[in-house]
């Protein structure tokens, strides 16, 4: 696999490229997710590179791994584990975890493939996922705002 600048934009697109495709098919509610979040602007590139960027990976899981179309996409562990060591920063991890959950929440299912990417993520990065899930930011938001009123009484 081609090494991206560590923590730069095409590293983590790529990883999003990655979670899109962890369940083996690339999904429409996924990709609406993606386009209604703007999450490609948001990681700092264009959608013409984020192309690009999925034509890379298509190009390097081609020169390692073996494709059959009858089957879904799998990508070894190791080629994971050097995707996800190309992100550092410990809040551009959580940002990216919060993606991935998103993409993988967006049809409602787990999958396999999206159950190993998350456990691994989680693991690589130690990250606890209650700092990213929807119910901690709902729980800090109201912590937050009930430690206001309590000052104000």
């Amino acid at each position: 696999m081609r090494h991206y600048a560590t923590d730069s934009p095409d590293a983590v697109a790529r990883i999003i490229v990655l979670a899109l495709l962890a369940d083996g098919t690339l999904k429409s509610s996924e990709l609406q997710l993606i386009k209604h979040h703007d999450i490609i602007r948001r990681v700092g590139i264009d959608p013409e590179r984020f192309n690009r960027l999925i034509q890379e990976f298509f190009e390097d899981i081609q020169d390692h791994t073996r494709l059959e179309s009858s089957e879904p996409l799998e990508i070894d562990a190791g080629t994971v584990d050097q995707l996800l060591g190309e992100i550092q920063q410990k809040a551009l991890q959580k940002t990216v975890l919060r993606t991935i959950l998103d993409i993988v929440d967006a049809d409602q299912r787990v999958d396999g493939g999206e159950a190993v990417l998350l456990t691994q993520a989680i693991e690589t990065w130690a990250i606890d996922l209650f700092d990213v899930s929807d119910v901690s930011r709902s729980l800090r938001h109201r912590a937050a705002h009930s430690g206001s009123h309590s000052a104000s009484t």
